[in-house]
């Protein structure tokens, strides 16, 4: 029988994994990214500067939010990094485009978002560091 453990673990993880992947895109970037002044130059053309410091703080964001949350190690923690790198993505690029992604909209956005806040309060489950560590 598959236990409740195990569902988050595979949502913990493949999250946290497609974050941090997101994430050395913005920093390194590894997996077709930009790096830090590709992707900074970007966000200086939607507004947000300095772009390179904005660029970082998204990357960073994005991988130590997606290695916590998919290790469960202060998971509330790596759950808000993500939820916060989505609001702005939805704030400065996809809020405007309305709902629905056909129109570049912001739903994948808010269905991340529901996912890593349902998880962080449920709790990262049996299969994670922050079990571990209660013992």
């Amino acid at each position: 029988m598959v236990t409740a453990a195990a569902g988050i673990l595979i949502i913990r993880v493949i999250i946290g994994l497609l974050f941090i992947g997101h994430g050395v895109q913005k920093l390194f970037g590894w997996f077709g990214g930009y790096g830090l002044k590709g992707t900074g130059g970007w966000m200086e053309s939607i507004g947000m500067k300095p772009g390179v410091a904005m660029a970082f703080a998204a990357g960073a964001s994005e991988l130590v939010g997606g290695l916590l949350f998919a290790a469960g190690w202060l998971t509330g923690l790596g759950a808000a990094l993500i939820v916060a790198t989505m609001l702005i993505a939805i704030v400065k690029v996809h809020g405007a485009n309305g709902l629905w992604a056909t129109s570049n909209g912001y739903e994948y956005h808010l269905v991340l978002i529901a996912a890593v806040i349902g998880v962080a309060l449920v709790g990262a489950g049996d299969f994670s560091i922050d079990a571990w560590l209660r013992g």
